[in-house]
């Protein structure tokens, strides 16, 4: 099981959301607001998880993803989307995502997401 995550996203209102889902279960190692700091940090803290939001100025998330598949191929990366968001979704698959969740998000569908990540 996953211990250590990662948070990306420009929202901090949505980072913090999620820092209030997952810390009772997991360390939150990082939070980032855009891709670059997104795999910068990711290479520093190497966490168990990531959390990854798709639209983001600099670097968005599915290049973001690309980037992190290619540094670790056993990365564990969990796209958060907004409804509408099919096509960017195909392509974040495309680019490694190994699952996906859709905001606004709660706690039940968010822990979901991970457990079908990490024990896959």
């Amino acid at each position: 099981m996953a211990n250590d995550v990662l948070i990306v996203d420009d929202s901090e209102f949505m980072r913090n959301l999620l820092r209030e889902i997952l810390e009772e279960e997991f360390e939150i190692v990082g939070e980032a607001e855009n891709g670059v700091e997104a795999v910068e940090t990711y290479k520093e803290e190497d966490p168990d998880l990531v959390m990854m939001d798709i639209v983001m100025p600099i670097r968005n998330g599915i290049e973001a993803t690309d980037e992190i598949k290619q540094y670790d191929a056993d990365s564990h990366v969990i796209m958060c989307t907004s409804i509408g968001q099919e096509e960017k979704m195909k392509k974040a698959v495309k680019a490694g995502a190994d699952g996906y969740i859709t905001k606004p998000f709660q706690k039940p569908s968010v822990m979901e997401a991970i457990n079908d990540v990490i024990s896959a």
